[in-house]
Parts: structure tokens; sequence; C-alpha cells
């Protein structure tokens, strides 16, 4: 039996291992049970763009545990801020049926005098807007929010927010969304797919336990991929002993100064532990090869070669827990994690893997979350998660601006316990 887009009813349970399932459905519920409203707010829609990647998946379902999945949600309206040359929001207006309108406000009331819809999805990437003196975009994602939040005020009701990425470029603005939500008691998740898409191997951080130092070694530049690349080793640092504790500091490196911190051998002398890069290195699926070679570890010599614009993220935690992300484009492609785990030998490693187009289904994996969020009206994961990798990429830009020097930041005293389960990915 086929049931088209506006009939199907996909509802969601979840398992012990934090994944879900789509349960059969009867014909007599699809017709009993009404449709969810969702409204979608982004900067532009095009292809390849984040709407694309995600408010699709709410147009035509995904793939999630061997079934395809339709969520329980219709999207009925949309605010897109940009239309740039081969915009798709117009197209998909048309063929789906929502109405695109001209503000927030509107898109959220669908026209009307009061709020009409029962979830919002925000996703404020991409698109032509200014920089700030420390590259960052300024995606309108806090402004996107607190129109949001300015209905909810105004009409008395709320939904549940899914917030793509992080959650603004300006820490104070990432931290009064976070308020927001809980002043107003409503569901609020963010983030990355990186920590609840496959790992190979499929390992978790264990529960509680001590870990002295992690890194993660990826691709991209700041304010981008940076972002991803924390909350690989935030997802896995929350989960150590006492969970979360906070950063103390932060000081980002870039060029030659992360060639001289490397060869230094040691977080104690200004780099890091070589065993844990070379743990990433060794799980990378992308690792970057001489003429002829395969499965050849580089030299040193090569790396330098290879990478043009070495960027080195190094901050320690109030628990004296050590950290380093690395961005090595040209060395890799992809994202990895090792951690030395206290008292063990070997490094704990893993690859964050993100399949590729056309399906980039990780992005499936984490609309599964939103799409959790949504239904549940409750986050499958801490929102302070975001929070801190948020202050964490404003910490390091600021630092990469005043002559990567280390910078306190003691207002990134962020504490929260991690969920027992884990998120990711695995069937």
């Amino acid at each position: 039996m086929i049931f088209n887009r506006r009939d199907f009813l996909g509802t969601l349970a979840a398992t012990s291992s934090g994944s879900l399932f789509l349960p059969e459905i009867h014909a007599e519920e699809l017709a009993q049970t009404p449709r969810k409203k969702l409204a979608v707010i982004t900067t532009e829609w095009r292809y390849h763009s984040h709407a694309w990647h995600m408010a699709e998946r709410f147009l035509v379902g995904y793939p999630i545990n061997g079934r395809w999945h339709r969520p329980a949600f219709d999207v009925v309206s949309a605010y897109v801020d940009q239309f740039p040359e081969k915009d798709l929001a117009r197209k998909r207006s048309s063929e789906f049926g929502f109405k695109i309108y001209p503000s927030i406000a509107e898109a959220l009331r669908c026209g009307g005098d009061k709020m009409a819809v029962d979830a919002v999805l925000i996703i404020g990437e991409h698109g032509d807007y200014p920089k700030t003196e420390f590259e960052q975009t300024k995606y309108p994602r806090y402004e996107f929010f607190k129109q949001v939040t300015d209905v909810y005020r105004k009409d008395g009701k709320t939904a549940p927010v899914f917030n793509d990425k992080h959650l603004s470029w300006k820490w104070e603005w990432a931290k009064e969304m976070v308020e927001i939500s809980r002043e107003l008691n409503f569901a609020f998740c963010a983030g990355s797919s990186l920590p609840v898409t496959w790992r190979m191997p499929a390992i978790e951080m264990p529960l509680g336990q001590e870990v002295d130092e992690m890194m993660s070694v990826a691709i991209g530049g700041i304010d981008s991929y940076d972002f991803h690349a924390l909350e690989v080793i935030q997802c896995m640092a929350e989960r150590r002993r006492g969970g979360e504790t906070g950063v103390a500091s932060m000081q980002a490196l870039r060029g030659e100064a992360v060639w001289k911190a490397m060869e230094t051998g040691s977080w104690e002398k200004g780099g890091w532990n070589p065993r844990l890069f070379e743990a990433c290195l060794t799980r990378s699926h992308t690792l970057a090869q001489p003429e002829s070679f395969s499965d050849r570890f580089p030299t040193s010599a090569q790396m330098r070669e290879w990478v043009k614009d070495p960027i080195a993220y190094r901050f320690d935690y109030n628990d004296g827990t050590k950290a380093t992300m690395l961005l090595m484009n040209g060395l890799v492609g992809d994202f990895t994690f090792a951690a030395k785990l206290k008292n063990q030998d070997e490094p704990l490693s893993t690859l964050f893997h993100l399949p590729p187009n056309p399906n980039v289904v990780y992005s499936a994996s984490l609309m599964s979350k939103a799409e959790e969020t949504f239904v549940n009206h409750k986050s499958p994961y801490p929102i302070e998660r975001t929070l801190l990798t948020s202050g964490l990429v404003e910490a390091a830009v600021r630092s990469l601006g005043r002559g990567q020097k280390r910078l306190p930041t003691p207002y990134l005293d962020i504490r929260y316990q991690p969920t027992r389960e884990s998120t990711f990915a695995r069937a």
C-alpha cells in the first residue's frame, strides 16, 4: 500500500540504543490522527544548502534503520531571508504546497493573527552576510530565534525549536537564547550532525571514564567546520567522570606556530600527545598519500607541503582535561577522534563517518533528533553542549585575532550531565 506525503503518519519511538524506528501504522489511524505543522525559517534554500539538507527531510522523508521514514509533520510555512541564483525555495513551495511569508511572525502565524504551527526549524547557514573582525560570518540565527520567541511571548503559545549548528557568532547572544528557552519553557535542540552520525568503529566514550587528553583532526575553516570538530570532541568529553565542568582557557594557533607546537611532543611543552595525532590519522579514510603509495603514514615534510594553512585550537577544561582540535586541509578530508584514557596505554579512537553525496544521510540522522525534539517536547541531548561549543568557536577566533594568545574563558563555566544512552547512528 502506498501513502502520499499528506496521508502518511510517521511516529517515533526510542530504542535502548537511542536510535529510532517506524512502527506499523494502520489505515484507520492515518485517517484519525491530525498532522502536525512545521515552519521553516532559513537564510536561503538552494542545492547543497543546509535547508536542502534538512528542511527537505520533512518534505519527502528520510532513511533510518532500514526503513523510509516519513515525519509526522507537514511543512506549512516558511520564511526565506535571501533568494540566490538557483533558489529552490519557490520551487519547493509550489511542489509541496506551503507558503513563503515575508516575515517570521507571519510564517509562524500562517498569515493569521495567532501562532499556528507545532514546531519551528531554524536554519541560519549559508547566504551573503557580513563578517566580524575575527572572520565570523554574522549569520542571523539569534535574530531569527528572537523573532520566533517574540511571537511566543505575544501569542502566549510556544513550540519546540531546532537550531542548526552553533547558536550565534556572539557569546552573549548564544547564552541568551538558552536562557529564553528555559524562561518560556519550550524544547530547544541545536547543533551539528557529527555527534549523531555513524562511527567507525561504533564506540562511545565510557560513561564516567577518567580522561587525560583528547583530539579531533578535521577539515574546513574557522567559524564553520571548526564547530563540527569541536562537537566531535564535546560529545565525547561530556561523558567523562563528573560530567561537563566547563572550559578554563583557549589558545588558537595558525600556520608555522602549529608545526612548532607539533614538534614539542606534549601538551606541557605547548603541543599535544603525538599518539593521539597518530591514532586520528590511522582512523581517517582520506589520509593523503604521496604518488604511487597507499597506506603510508605521512612524514613531517609531506604534511608541511600538503597543509597550507594548519589551524589548532588548544583548550583545557576546568577539571584539568586537555583537548586539541586540528584543521588539516590537504592531509585529511574527514573527522576523527582520539583520547588518552587514564591508566590505559592505547588511545580510544574512531572516525565520525559522513556518508557522501547525493544522499548525505548524516543530515537525516540529525533531523531524526530534530523530529524527536518536536514529537517528545524534549531535546535528546543537552542544549548546553551546543552552547559550550558555540562559546569555544568564538573564543578560538578571538585568540587567533589577538596574536594567537591564550585567553582565559571563565564565562565558559558550563556544567551539565550527558544523557546516559548514546545518540549516534548505528543501524
